[in-house]
């Protein structure tokens, strides 16, 4: 029997780090101007995030979303080729 991901389970984890990721670039450039163009790059297609506290906010919620719908579409297309 082959090996198959969970798709639920990966894009959990992939949603959960790039949220934290996108929350604490914003929370770092806030506060030291590090990562700023990183941050302003990706305010173009996350709408909202920005150097801010509610900019990092609602770079969790979008980073989260995207992680989630990533993984599981990773997870997906490697149970489908492994089949």
């Amino acid at each position: 029997m082959k090996e198959q991901l969970n798709p639920k389970s990966l894009g959990l984890a992939l949603g959960v780090i790039e949220a934290v990721a996108l929350f604490i670039l914003g929370l770092l450039a806030m506060a030291t101007g590090y990562a700023v163009d990183f941050v302003n790059l990706t305010a173009t297609f996350y709408i909202g995030y920005s150097a801010t506290i509610v900019g990092s906010i609602i770079g969790v919620v979008w980073g989260f979303v995207d992680g989630f719908v990533g993984g599981w579409l990773v997870a997906w297309l490697y149970n489908k080729f492994n089949s």
